[in-house]
């Protein structure tokens, strides 16, 4: 439909509400707007029937709220209680006498996606040293061998073939791999001067996470223009771009290249700290296969939070890495294979299977992150309302999404009080995409499901989020 045929068919269409036609009508005749697409799609949460739409089967850019369809996915087909194990262990032979073992100490990676989070600090609590105690009360002293981690779980493409390049060196490019650990995320420190200037490198935290990097910043003005440019397997790359003026301490996070190469060699220089002698240098299964393992020895088994956990996480601080984590574990406990194609095809089955219209989907990655994504309104409604009345883990789903005003990526937006505890949603946002998808309540109590999906406007975001909020506070008061 075109823009100046709106008010006519708003006219022509009784069903709609009245608060709710003048919302998306003063939205669309902004002129940010004018270049832009939109699609929505209210639905009534018990009956499904339809409530409010308006292009909801346009086919646009999702952002991260793709997450919604990433976390039903998994949360249904793995169950809430699912968790990962991460496994250290030894080959070869340990003679006790002397406390020598010739062989090696294995890292086996199990798809963790939290491991040493700092979400999850409690949890984790420090993994590496109880791991170095229950080395040296097995009596082990010195290793004829290495430390080696085995990444073998997923495949050797840790990145979404359709990210974009400015994304991958940045934490929120940060890839999945068979054996990820610390959000596979450091930070670079910068002191920063005046205009034009060019900041300084100060630090990296952890410092055994850094890459080789050429700056090639310049301090201008007061907002965050910098980003990391670099690959996976890759120990170099540069920063490019502008950030802050006159900052003492200003921190840019960058994503690890290698974590399962990092892991072995940060475990390794811990055990030589302890006094425990490691004669090989440290390595993983991509670089080079692992001989074949009779019977390996476990030293220590790490289990993740329950994937309940790590899906609250997930939706409430939109952590990529997660999502892409979910999309590797999908492909190879369904398929055996661990890679993004693989968990993709679970997910269009999960889609298929639950009685969702696809039409108009299209996945590249389980985070949103890519700009080929593509989804409708009325599909991501229809997978809210099938966990809302056909999951046995929807209150599960439902305490994951974040409260309007209160948590996670909404805590600054929906801020009205008549949002206050009637509105949990997914946001989204990459360039010229924002979007929302959840569930909310009426002040009559009727329950609703909803999906606003804006792609392609100019200018600030600010407007857009007004007008989005506009459309669900008309919808909260007058239905």
């Amino acid at each position: 439909m075109k823009k100046e045929q709106l008010i006519l068919f708003l006219l022509l269409t009784p069903m709609l509400l009245t608060g709710q036609e003048k919302a998306l009508n003063m939205l669309l005749s902004d002129s940010s707007m004018l270049s832009s697409s939109v699609s929505v799609c209210i639905l009534n949460a018990l009956s499904g029937e339809p409530v409010f739409e308006y292009h909801e089967h346009e086919s646009l850019m999702p952002a991260s709220v793709l997450k919604i369809v990433t976390s039903s996915a998994a949360l249904e087909l793995l169950g809430p209680d699912y968790s990962f194990k991460t496994k250290i262990e030894y080959t070869g032979n340990l003679n006790k006498r002397s406390g020598r073992l010739t062989g090696d100490i294995i890292i086996t990676g199990g798809g963790d996606p939290a491991l040493g989070s700092g979400y999850f600090k409690d949890h984790y609590n420090n993994f590496l040293k109880e791991w170095i105690i229950k080395i040296r009360n097995l009596g082990i002293n010195k290793v004829k061998g290495r430390v080696i981690a085995d990444d073998s779980r997923y495949d050797y493409q840790p990145v979404p073939v359709k990210w974009l390049w400015e994304d991958e060196g940045n934490y929120y490019g940060a890839g999945a791999y068979g054996l990820s650990v610390f959000d596979n995320t450091y930070e670079i420190h910068f002191r920063t001067f005046g205009e034009g200037s060019i900041p300084e490198i100060t630090g990296f935290f952890p410092q055994q996470f850094r890459s080789e990097l050429s700056n090639q910043l310049i301090a201008s003005g007061n907002t965050d223009e910098g980003y990391v440019f670099s690959a996976p397997y890759n120990r170099y790359g540069w920063i490019s771009g502008t950030i802050p003026v006159n900052r003492e301490d200003f921190v840019l996070k960058a994503s690890v290249t290698d974590p399962p190469f990092l892991l072995a060699s940060v475990f390794d220089a811990m055990l030589d700290s302890a006094g425990i002698d490691v004669s090989g240098n440290p390595s993983t299964t991509r670089i080079e296969k692992l001989p074949a393992i009779n019977d390996p020895v476990i030293i220590s088994e790490v289990s993740s939070p329950a994937l309940s956990e790590i899906i609250e996480v997930l939706n409430h601080e939109s952590v990529n890495m997660y999502a892409e984590h979910l999309i590797k574990e999908l492909g190879r406990k369904f398929n055996n294979n661990g890679s993004t194609e693989s968990g993709i095809n679970i997910v269009y089955n999960f889609i298929k299977e639950s009685g969702v219209n696809s039409t108009g989907m299209f996945i590249e990655d389980g985070s949103g992150l890519s700009p080929l994504n593509s989804v409708t309104s009325r599909g991501l409604a229809e997978i809210l309302f099938y966990m809302r009345n056909k999951s046995k883990y929807f209150n599960v789903f439902y305490k994951s999404l974040p409260e309007a005003g209160r948590e996670g990526t909404l805590r600054n937006y929906f801020r009205n009080p008549v949002f206050d505890s009637n509105l949990r949603a997914k946001s989204g946002s990459i360039t010229r995409a924002r979007s929302y998808a959840g569930y909310f309540k009426t002040l009559s109590g009727n329950e609703m499901v909803f999906s606003i999906l804006v792609n392609n406007y100019s200018g600030s975001s600010k407007r857009i989020i007004t007008g989005i909020e506009d459309i669900l506070l008309e919808a909260i008061k007058n239905k």
